[in-house]
């Protein structure tokens, strides 16, 4: 009996994760099998992902490790050798799927390890309930617009040519490497997405957030259970992230982002960085700050700025946990390391590439169009001292304002690890944005544009669950009416701003953070006390605070963009990528030259310098000018000073002659070819 017992639970402790990605193989055969659209689609796009994950969980079985972050850490670790392969023999990315191929097979053997504890039931659970979501995304997908048409022009490019090397997936072929996406990590994955699916990328950007959002539920589950050791706290951590990502926005916020990098690093790669830096501060093994070294990579190559953001968010736990326990100190700075010593090597390499963006230590001229671009929501008193506004902090509505308010109530717990890294992890990011004389150096190195978003990596889903549990220790079960009617009232009173750079939250949560957050940091270093409740009672209390925030966001579950007036007809689609070869560089107005680098698979004379690297490579506002002069004059020369052998006129907004062979017309554009 005991030895059938013994065989039963390890199985169990060898059959894991690995063993149920293992089935994506049959899944994605019989998901080709069916059309490419609704269903169909679907299973195809969850299978490819869940192909993708195989040799990420087979690596980390073989290292004892076990969840999704360690997953998703090893699965962009391997995809990142691929891709560097590809990139260094110049082929096609189907070589990075033999790369990822050989290192399943390499880690396989290794992978059946026995590994310590009881299986990740929970982490399955949660992310079956992502998995949920995910089908509920399908139906506010929309259509690709704004920064994702940047994006969609990246992957179409990994997936449509050879000879592929960093800088092929560039919108302009005499342009240069975008700093913040100089290595096109997610834009690999998103395009092996669409390799293994057999599907077009732009259905990849269109609904791969189906498939990421299972990970993310389960990234964001875990960050709460690795910095609370409570399941409970870390359904409450999950609850408040989702509501204040997804829901609070409605159309689905940004969990529907998640084919651009920069979602993707907030909501999957900054969670699992979390998590494994948690534990690796309880227990610093070679393997979890292997692990973290990994993850730390990922994050700057993903989306470089959220890098930063999260070291100044550790580096505040780390002081505050100093000053509060006295502890952590070896451990700490160890992890801290391991996370940022890889960013630092990436850092390095793009260093050459950040030194020439205009936004990089900006002119007096370029600092002064960033303050009026920004007016709304940076307080000025001249170009050398600024900040950004409190009520900036509060723009995302309830979930924020509350998170902010219970930010003092660390206090109760000053001892914990939570309460280090709520109110370190806040000061930190509260000082450097509210701060004049500090806010100034931050934006000049990083760009203004980057340093305004700084203010969303407050813990607030961490600062609403911790401060949570310490009003339930105080009230019990009054705890739960009371959630409930803040709830409500606070998002009647703030529903929040979203999708526009005016708006914001009340400033006095802010200011109650800031002088809270010191003044319990200052008296918990030297009064102690533990008061805080970890059982079911908080998470419920977080779910009903949260109850009518998710109203709101169910009642606007609908696309936010349902149309895109400026898309290309299907005609003029269907001639761009079967009459103009690959890499050739298409002319036209600047929103019409935007979607053209996102829907074929070629290079743009111009675009929106919004949506372009303000480099000397690419020489952005040059390229605009000489775009709009050409359609007011007619000039022939412009185009073909910019390399261009293709030509796009819309015909609904410009009237020019083009003395070039008609290739394409509809009732709207016109497409022409220079013959060389």
């Amino acid at each position: 009996m005991l030895a059938t017992q013994n065989l039963r639970s390890v199985t169990a402790r060898t059959a894991g994760g690995a063993s149920l990605l293992l089935l994506a193989l049959p899944l994605l055969g019989i998901a080709r099998l069916l059309p490419a659209y609704g269903v169909g689609l679907w299973l195809r796009l969850v299978a490819a992902s869940l192909l993708l994950l195989l040799p990420g969980a087979l690596v980390a079985r073989a290292l004892r490790l076990r969840g999704a972050s360690v997953t998703v850490a090893w699965a962009l670790a391997a995809l990142t050798f691929a891709l560097v392969v590809v990139f260094l023999i110049h082929t096609s990315i189907w070589i990075a799927l033999a790369v990822l191929g050989a290192v399943a097979l390499a880690a396989l053997p290794f992978s059946f390890r026995v590994v310590a504890g009881p299986p990740a039931w929970d982490t399955l659970a949660v992310a079956l309930v992502g998995l949920a979501f995910g089908i509920a995304l399908w139906h506010v997908a929309g259509v690709v617009q704004g920064d994702a048409l940047f994006h969609l022009g990246r992957v179409r490019k990994l997936d449509a040519f050879g000879s592929l090397h960093v800088r092929s997936v560039d919108e302009f072929a005499n342009g240069g490497l975008h700093p913040g996406y100089a290595f096109p990590l997610w834009h690999g994955f998103l395009a092996l997405v669409a390799k293994l699916a057999g599907v077009d990328p732009m259905q990849v950007m269109v609904h791969e957030p189906s498939a990421v959002a299972p990970v993310a539920f389960a990234a964001a589950y875990e960050s709460g259970v690795a910095l609370f050791r409570s399941v409970w706290l870390g359904l409450a951590v999950l609850i408040a992230t989702v509501t204040a990502a997804a829901l609070a926005p409605g159309h689905g916020g940004s969990f529907v982002l998640f084919g651009q990098p920069g979602t993707l690093d907030r909501q999957v790669l900054v969670p699992a960085a979390l998590t494994v830096f948690f534990l690796a501060v309880r227990k610093p093994t070679w393997r979890l700050l292997l692990t973290l070294a990994a993850l730390g990579g990922e994050v700057f190559l993903v989306h470089a700025s959220t890098a930063v953001f999260l070291a100044l968010l550790l580096a505040g736990y780390l002081g505050a946990r100093w000053l509060l326990a006295r502890r952590d100190a070896r451990a700490g700075l160890l992890a801290y390391a391991a996370l940022l010593v890889p960013a630092a090597v990436a850092l390095a390499w793009i260093a050459p590439i950040v030194s020439q963006t205009a936004s990089h230590s900006p002119s007096s001229a370029e600092l002064a169009r960033s303050l009026a671009r920004y007016s709304s929501q940076v307080h000025v008193h001249s170009l050398h001292a600024y900040a950004l506004r409190p009520e900036v902090f509060a723009r995302t509505g309830a979930i924020a304002v509350a998170a902010l308010a219970l930010v003092p109530l660390a206090f109760f717990a000053a001892r914990r690890r939570w309460a280090a890294f709520v109110l370190g992890g806040s000061l930190v990011i509260l000082a450097v944005e509210l701060v004049p004389w500090l806010f100034p150096r931050f934006a000049s190195a990083i760009s203004l544009s980057q340093a305004r978003r700084a203010a969303g990596f407050v813990p607030f889903a961490f600062a609403l669950a911790g401060g949570a549990a310490v009003l339930t220790c105080f009230l019990r079960a009054l705890a739960l009416p009371l959630a409930l009617g803040a709830g409500i009232a606070l998002q009647l009173a703030y529903p929040g701003g979203f999708g526009s750079l005016h708006g914001g939250g009340p400033s006095a949560a802010t200011w109650i953070a800031a002088a809270g957050g010191v003044a319990a940091l200052a008296v918990g270093a030297v009064v102690h006390r533990h008061k805080e409740a970890r059982g079911p009672l908080v998470t419920a209390a977080v779910l009903l605070f949260a109850l009518p925030v998710a109203v709101h966001g169910f009642r606007h579950w609908s696309a936010a963009y349902a149309t895109d007036p400026s898309a290309p007809t299907p005609g003029l689609l269907a001639a761009l990528r079967h009459e103009v070869p690959k890499r050739a560089v298409v002319f036209s107005d600047l929103e019409t030259s935007y979607r053209i680098t996102a829907y074929a698979p070629v290079y743009v004379a111009s675009a929106p310098p919004a949506h372009v690297a303000d480099t000397k490579a690419n020489f952005p506002y040059g390229r605009r000018k000489a775009t709009i002069r050409y359609f007011a004059t007619g000039d022939i020369r412009i185009p073909e000073r910019l390399l261009a052998t293709w030509l796009v006129v819309d015909k609904s907004r410009f009237h020019v002659r083009v003395p070039w062979k008609l290739v394409y017309a509809d009732r709207r554009y016109a497409l022409y070819h220079r013959a060389a």
